[in-house]
């Protein structure tokens, strides 16, 4: 009954036009700045720690400006519910699409990168849109089944097939020979294992995921960032896909790693307030 009334709720307000959610955003912003202060000492804390060059009011300054994107992302990923494939791709341009569409013309599988930078879960929406060949997105499950559920069934709306970790090389084995593209956000925070690895990222001994890096030189496919970018418009991204490797087997162990990783960071300096600062990123540190 849950998941019904929530569903219910998420498609009445999908309907709403941009217009209206955007009046909507521009509430939140006020009251996730200003009022309620929504994880606002994580947010500042994060910026510091990784801008320790910046003043502090330059880096309050980024603050702000990413909670002044923050509700549009919340309303944007909403709208995802009902969004038509015509609206989709109006508002994600494509910048170089052959770059992965020369991998699958070459009969290649695409391991694809991406980050939590600007509107990635409506870059889910554009990349599913781009190609007929299978699209896997790679996710970690929610604790909350009622809201897995619902967020599967959302960003699988235009095809993609939403897989969890665990399950990622069943899938990869099912489709090895055919041209797909898998998708990862690389940047999230994994569960401690026995094969932890830590490298500098924004400043910080950082934990970082190593499946993407595991998957493709097992397969030996290239590995493509899908850099999604905000125009000035508001609502309205780019999507520039980036080789950064050929053929995975060729590189040593944790090189691919630390490879999109850097590309990450460099494209988060750029412009930082794309990025999810509310993330506790650092929670986990080296064990001892």
């Amino acid at each position: 009954m849950k998941i019904k009334i929530l569903s219910g709720i998420l498609f009445c307000l999908s309907i709403l036009p941009f217009g209206v959610l955007y009046l909507l955003s521009d509430f939140f912003y006020y009251l996730l700045f200003y009022v309620v202060k929504y994880r606002k000492k994580v947010v500042l804390t994060n910026l510091s720690n990784a801008f320790p060059e910046k003043t502090k009011q330059e880096r309050l300054l980024i603050a702000k400006k990413f909670y002044r994107f923050f509700p549009d992302l919340i309303v944007e990923a909403v709208k995802m519910r009902t969004i038509s494939a015509k609206e989709v791709m109006k508002r994600i341009e494509l910048i170089n699409p052959e770059e992965v569409y020369r991998h699958f013309d070459s009969g290649k599988a695409v391991i694809g990168v991406t980050a939590h930078y600007c509107n990635w879960e409506l870059g889910i929406h554009r990349v599913s849109l781009m190609t007929d060949n299978p699209v896997l997105i790679i996710y970690k499950p929610l604790n909350n089944k009622d809201f897995n559920h619902i967020f599967n069934s959302i960003r699988g709306r235009f095809g993609a097939t939403m897989v969890p970790m665990k399950q990622i090389l069943r899938h990869i084995v099912k489709l090895k020979k055919q041209p797909h593209i898998s998708m990862f956000v690389a940047d999230q925070t994994p569960v401690y294992q026995d094969s932890d690895y830590f490298l500098q990222f924004l400043n910080q001994e950082t934990l970082v995921y190593t499946g993407t890096e595991r998957i493709a030189r097992l397969t030996h496919n290239p590995v493509v960032f899908c850099h999604i970018g905000r125009k000035e418009k508001r609502g309205h991204y780019y999507c520039k896909f980036t080789t950064l490797v050929e053929d995975a087997s060729q590189y040593e162990e944790h090189e691919i790693t630390k490879l999109h990783n850097r590309f990450t960071a460099d494209i988060i300096r750029e412009q930082p307030e794309y990025w999810l600062w509310s993330h506790r990123r650092w929670k986990r540190k080296r064990r001892m």
